[in-house]
Order: structure tokens, then sequence, then C-alpha cells
């Protein structure tokens, strides 16, 4: 009984965190956040497969300083989406980190990677953890975090 209990806690903290990300508008660009990313910057071959993703996450976690180490980023990165850049879930969530599709183009431009897809892992590794370092957390991702 007590395990049961658990797990519905467990999946509650989920949902209401996946309830407070899709309806949390993505941030304004007068935080002056909205210089596009140079493509030099964390410049890896993320369609080679799960070892450059984890590659890739590393150096943006690095190059952005993070909250926690740059292996917690992987480990948020893992719990959503199995490190899988075409991971999507049918409630308009999609991939690496998980994003509310509804809010990408903002978050994207704001974050310094304009016009990238929800499913360009480098795009979508770098707005996380430029939305984490804003926040001062991963505790966006509760689930996961």
């Amino acid at each position: 009984m007590a395990r049961s209990t658990m797990m519905r806690r467990v999946l509650f903290a989920a949902l209401a965190t996946l309830l407070v990300l899709s309806l949390a508008p993505a941030p304004s660009a007068a935080a002056g956040q909205d210089r596009e990313v140079s493509h030099r910057i964390c410049d890896f071959d993320w369609q080679e497969g799960t070892w450059h993703v984890k590659q890739l996450i590393k150096c943006a976690a690095r190059h952005w300083d993070s909250p926690g180490t740059p292996r917690k980023a992987v480990q948020v990165a893992r719990c959503e989406s199995h490190l899988r850049p075409d991971a999507y879930n049918p409630n308009g969530y999609a991939g690496l980190f998980q994003h509310a599709t509804r809010y990408w183009p903002r978050r994207a431009d704001h974050y310094g990677v304009p016009d990238r897809s929800v499913f360009n892992a480098r795009a979508n590794a770098i707005v996380s953890v430029r939305m984490a370092r804003a926040i001062g957390s991963w505790s966006a991702w509760a689930g996961c975090a």
C-alpha cells in the first residue's frame, strides 16, 4: 500500500511539472539572450549516436555553466528522452529534454538557436542548459531533476 501511494505521488509530481512547463510562456527577449549561438560551439555530430549526444550535452553544460555537473544535464536528458533527439510525447513535448512544442520557437529564438527544430539535439541541449542556468537549477524538469 505504501509503495502505491509513493508511486502516485511521484506520478502526480511529474504531471504537475509537465503542466507547469506547458503553461509557462517562453522567456522574453528582454533578458538579452537572443544573440545567435556560434555554430562552432559544441559542434558534435549528434546524429552519429548516443555517445555524441552525451558529449554535446556535457559541452553545453560546461560552456554555459549549468547548475550541477555536466553529468546532471545528461541524467535529465536520459530521464526525459532516453537520450533520443527524436523522442516525442503525444501531449506535445519533444526532443532530448522534452520541450513543449508550442513554446519551442520562442525559446529557440531567445536562447540563440533560431529556426532550429525541437528535434535538433544541439539546439535542444543549448536551450535546455541555458534555461536551467537562468532558473538556477533543473527544477523545471522536476520529474527528472
